[in-house]
Order: C-alpha cells, then structure tokens, then sequence
C-alpha cells in the first residue's frame, strides 16, 4: 500500500486548521453582530431608540409631537413600555439573536381591531415537543408582565407627578413663548398617551392569556393550568387597579375580535372565566 508523504499530511492539516478558524471567527462575528442572550445588539440602541413611541401615540390621535429633549425619566418610561406594548411571543428567536427592532403602531391607529385569539392561535399551532412547553411558555409569558408591572408604573408614577408640577408652572413663567407653551403640553400629552398605551395593551394580554388557557385545556388537560390561572389572575388584577391614574386624552375605546365582540373595561379578571383552581386543584 502507497504511502502519504508526511508533507501532505502536514499541508492538509495545515488547511483543515485554517478553515476551521474561518469558521470560527464567522461564528463569533454572527455572535457580536445580535447581542447576547437575545437582547438587542449595542450598535442599534441608542439613548433615544423609544423616543418614537411618543410621535406614534400622539401622531395616531392627530396631534404633533414634542420637539422637547426627553429627560431620564421620560426616556426610561418608553424604554419600560416597549417590551408591554410588544405582542406577547411574538418576536421569532432568529429576531432575537440578531437585534432586530421594530417600531409598533399605536393602538389608535391599530387596524383591524384587536385580536385576543392571535396569540393562543400561535402558542397551539407551533410545533411544541410537548404540551408541557405550551404552558411553561404561557406561564413565563405572564410572569414576565408582572415582573415588568411594577419597574414602569413607578417610573410613569414620577412621569405623571412632574408633569403636573410643569403643568402648574406653565402659569408662573411669565416670558414663556408660545412654541414652549405648545411643546410642554405636547410632551404632557405624549406621557399621558404612553402610559395609556400600556394600560390597553396589558388589558389586551390578559385577555389573549386568558383566550390561550382556556383553549389549551381543551387541547391537552393538565394540572399546571391551575398555576398558569392564578397568574393571570393577578395581573389581571394589578391592571385593574394600576397606581397611575391619569386623565385621558382621548376616550375611544378600542375592541376586541374573538369569540364575542366586546368593548375593553377595566375590570379584565378571572371572575368572568372560569376558574382553572377549580378544575385542577
């Protein structure tokens, strides 16, 4: 039997070497390009990446935007409120991985109406390896709003107090021009409509949460349904009662499509439900 030469050898080990480090150095630039553990890679954010939410709600309603500089708190308020106004997983993991980001339509300018079916439509559809997945990605869906719940109301708390302290000052400031005057109560305005556009969208939720629990006992019955109902229960509940009660600008109300054509209240609970306690305790 013919032998290699042992320059061969070395010269085809040589290339395997190179092409394997070709491979890797891609792997890590496609790693850099999205950022890790799903987040949104550095070189797309920006301080003011949120600043578009409040153009969109005041500009969904007919009004003109701020040309105010956002401050911290304003900036950390729609920083807070993109991940709630975000349909809930909707965001494919290949998204995730590479940063992309865009930007979402009020939901007074949402057409067609609201449908609270979409998302438990998604959640049964999609190949699962068993049903045990569909509830654990229910439930951690959920948790995630309530752990969000409270970091932006307390931010939209300090947002509400110090524009009602501006508000006031607006009688005070004797040389104010009528281009600040306008764009104070722009920036008010826009404030207002954010935190408005949370509160819709988590009554929205609950309501798709409830929708995706519902049909997926009937799909595939299990015990963690009781876990998964006391959930949304609370949220439901602490969206019932937000901390911040701020004055509407506008009063349309927005509709749902399901099951039922049913105009939003506030009172979104599981007592309109039945109790999943109740069935798999």
């Amino acid at each position: 039997m013919q032998k290699t030469p042992l320059a061969t050898l070395g010269l085809g080990r040589s290339r395997l070497a190179s092409l394997l480090s070709v491979i890797l150095l891609g792997t890590a630039l496609a790693a850099c390009s999205g950022g890790d553990f799903g987040r949104v890679r550095q070189d797309a954010r920006n301080d003011d990446m949120h600043r578009w939410m409040g153009a969109e709600a005041t500009g969904s309603i007919g009004r003109r935007p701020s040309r105010f500089q956002l401050t911290d708190n304003e900036r950390q308020l729609r920083d807070l409120a993109y991940p709630l106004v975000e349909p809930p997983h909707s965001r494919p993991a290949w998204k995730s991985v590479f940063g992309n980001y865009d930007p979402l339509a009020a939901p007074w300018r949402q057409k067609p109406a609201f449908d609270r079916s979409a998302y438990g439509r998604l959640l049964l559809d999609e190949p699962h390896r068993s049903h045990a997945s569909r509830y654990a990605q229910l439930i951690d869906d959920v948790r995630d709003d309530i752990t969000r719940f409270d970091p932006f109301f307390n931010t939209a708390r300090q947002v509400v107090d110090l524009d009602s302290k501006r508000n006031a000052s607006l009688r005070l400031v004797s040389d104010l021009s009528p281009r600040e005057r306008a764009d104070a109560v722009a920036r008010m305005e826009e404030n207002t409509l954010v935190v408005q556009w949370v509160q819709q969208c988590l009554e929205q939720r609950i309501a798709s949460y409830r929708w995706a629990l519902e049909h997926l006992v009937i799909h595939a019955p299990d015990g963690v349904a009781a876990d998964a109902d006391r959930l949304i229960g609370h949220l439901a509940a602490l969206t019932a009662s937000p901390p911040v009660a701020s004055a509407p600008v506008i009063g349309r109300a927005l509709r749902t499509r399901g099951s039922a054509h049913r105009v939003f209240e506030r009172s979104l609970s599981s007592a309109r439900a039945p109790r999943m306690d109740d069935l798999f305790a």
